[in-house]
């Protein structure tokens, strides 16, 4: 493994270790529902969001053991959201991660409640943590509860059912990928400045450093989704074009949404610049990575 490789694998490890303990429960009566979130949870994938909490604590001088029960948080908000995503009543994908999709698996109720159960579980190992890393930690909490909510995550997914067979303009297309993707990946950054105790003008630079990245993995994802490998991608492609949604890959031409994704991996880049955080050789290269990407 590459430098880059081993520094990904070192945060990974640190939330499939807090995940693990996070979603252990022995006693609980009805185990079938825990058995669907250690399911979806552990699917795999690229675990981007909690690597960046950790990556943007340690850089900012920030304790990554803290912090890794907040970055075990957000990966079970994000994995509930996909669950729920696949349901027949939103996107109706049989395969998640090259695997069946919760719903396939234990049946659409169950997998309605495990994704509920992610996201309380979520929120319970968050406020809990706070007990130990007080003001910082409940800022974090805060932080993802924004991000994720209507104003955030919910409202962009709204927006993506309310544009199905319409025509959809570029400048609506971005906000609601800001709202449905960028939110959730600008909330790990600034959630992991935020439990390092950094100060508010770093916290809100990586938040925009996290909206960059956030619509260029967007736009990468609808390229994917029309031209990728389905055996790389691990689940079927041309899902988008089935749902008659408007993306960037049929918006625009495929150089074009190559370029715009470009475009914004390099603002993401001079953010990172401007920061100066000891982890921002690593987050250069995880931010060219993700734009090179086939899954």
């Amino acid at each position: 493994m590459n430098e880059l490789e081993i520094q990904i694998q070192k945060y990974r490890n640190l939330v499939e270790q807090a995940l693990k303990k996070v979603l252990q429960e022995k006693d609980l009566p009805q185990q079938q529902v825990l058995e669907a979130m250690r399911y979806s949870v552990g699917a795999g994938g690229k675990r981007i969001r909690p690597v960046l909490l950790l990556a943007f604590c340690e850089g900012c001088g920030g304790d990554v053991e803290k912090a890794a029960p907040f970055a075990a948080a957000i990966e079970m908000l994000h994995s509930y959201s996909l669950i729920h995503d696949d349901l027949p009543c939103m996107d109706n994908d049989d395969m998640r991660r090259g695997k069946p999709s919760c719903h396939i698996q234990f049946g659409e109720a169950l997998a309605l409640l495990a994704g509920d159960g992610l996201l309380n579980r979520c929120f319970e190992v968050m406020l809990f943590s706070c007990l130990t890393v007080g003001q910082n930690g409940i800022k974090a909490a805060v932080t993802l509860s924004k991000a994720a909510g209507v104003m955030g995550m919910i409202g962009g997914q709204v927006l993506d059912l309310e544009m199905e067979e319409k025509t959809v303009s570029k400048e609506q297309l971005l906000t609601m990928y800001h709202l449905k993707t960028g939110c959730l990946l600008s909330a790990a950054c600034r959630m992991g400045c935020e439990l390092a105790g950094a100060v508010p003008e770093i916290s809100q630079t990586a938040e925009e450093f996290g909206d960059a990245l956030g619509l260029a993995f967007q736009i990468v994802d609808d390229l994917l989704d029309l031209y990728g490998d389905a055996k790389i991608l691990g689940k079927p492609t041309g899902s988008d074009l089935e749902n008659q949604k408007t993306t960037f890959a049929t918006l625009c031409s495929r150089e074009e949404a190559k370029a715009y994704a470009s475009e914004l991996t390099k603002k993401a880049k001079l953010l990172l610049n401007k920061m100066g955080l000891s982890t921002g050789p690593f987050l250069y290269e995880l931010t060219s990575q993700l734009l090179e990407r086939e899954k």
